[in-house]
């Protein structure tokens, strides 16, 4: 089994908890950190409570962390504004930058130095289909296409060193992330429900199982992608 140290943003719920419950079944040493500590905690995570908005506390975690290296990272934490156009606070985006796009950046310049290093490592950046665009996420989707984009260029420049760098983008997944961004009662999040090719919404297990294939050393010839896991929402239209 492997021993190698994954560390996951965002880990305390939702897609987080289920991609670090994944990653230890898989034999990682995962170290999760998040905002909050949930009461359920995988058995055998490495967790630690941060403010990751907080660019002290963020940098605090970062130099406790950092003794060993980490093989793996994902970039899981987010949020997501929801406005129309007209409606958008400027706070709101520089709020979502910064959390959604400006720590990414953080931990995966904290962690690319020690996996260039070994030669090896795997950077994983949760997305979402709604960077393809979605009805009141201007700065959310703009963020994660953000993502996307960093994803493309940190592939090119640290192939070199034996890393790959992936997107996943999930469609609608069923976490309290999504119901708290998603009035079910709206015309909206109804029509988007029922436009799911394969007829239901994904489960957290499902992003978690994607995780773990782009995070296995065997998948080293994969790099610079997005892998959409939205029950063909991405092509139902076509």
């Amino acid at each position: 089994m492997s021993t190698k140290r994954v560390l996951v943003t965002g880990a305390s719920k939702g897609i987080g908890r289920a991609i670090c419950q994944r990653l230890i079944d898989d034999g990682y040493a995962v170290v999760g950190v998040a905002r909050t500590r949930p009461a359920d905690l995988p058995n055998g995570i490495e967790f630690h409570t941060a403010d990751l908005a907080d660019t002290q506390a963020l940098e605090q975690f970062l130099a406790s962390a950092m003794a060993e290296p980490f093989y793996g990272l994902v970039n899981n934490v987010g949020l997501v504004p929801i406005a129309n156009l007209e409606d958008i606070r400027i706070e709101d985006l520089y709020r979502a930058v910064q959390l959604n796009v400006e720590v990414a950046i953080r931990f995966s310049q904290r962690l690319a130095p020690a996996m260039k290093a070994a030669r090896q490592g795997r950077i994983i950046n949760i997305a979402s289909r709604a960077a393809l665009g979605k009805q009141g996420r201007t700065v959310y989707g703009m963020t994660k296409a953000g993502l996307i984009g960093m994803t493309r260029t940190w592939a090119l420049e640290l192939a070199p060193f034996g890393i790959t760098v992936n997107a996943i983008a999930p469609g609608p997944i069923a976490t309290e992330f999504f119901a708290g961004a998603n009035d079910q009662n709206d015309a909206h999040t109804q029509a988007l429900l029922a436009s799911i090719p394969v007829g239901r919404m994904g489960q957290p297990e499902e992003v978690a199982h994607a995780t773990a294939y782009l995070m296995d050393q065997r998948c080293g010839f994969v790099t610079g992608q997005t892998h959409m896991v939205c029950g063909g929402l991405s092509i139902g239209a076509a």
